[in-house]
């Protein structure tokens, strides 16, 4: 946000807000951005064949680590289910890469 801000000549004691800065500029939310990304390696993971080192290690974790108290984290598949929810995707979208691409998409403003 920095680069942005500097960008837009406005420092921190203008309090312009984040929101304002994104609009002028015409970035996208970080929020969304993050979900992409998270999203394009699941569909880079789902095409590899199932004995593929790279499924194994990402979808199959060990809960060998004791944790402290309180809720359990979120797993990584767990996260990708809540994105793909949220955006209203089919899971079996990323067998074909152009669709998926397309699907996962977060344009610029």
């Amino acid at each position: 946000m920095r680069m942005l801000r500097w960008f837009c000549e406005h420092t921190r004691r203008d309090r312009v807000r984040n929101e304002v800065i994104r609009d002028r500029v015409g970035v996208a939310p970080i929020e969304e951005k993050l979900i992409q990304h998270r999203l394009r390696w699941f569909g880079h993971v789902q095409r590899r064949p199932p004995e593929a080192p790279v499924r194994s290690g990402v979808l199959k974790r060990g809960d060998t680590v004791k944790r402290g108290r309180g809720r359990p984290r979120l797993t990584w598949d767990e996260t990708v289910k809540r994105d793909l929810k949220e955006w209203n995707i089919a899971k079996e979208l990323a067998m074909d890469r152009s669709a998926w691409r397309l699907a996962i998409n977060v344009p610029e403003l």
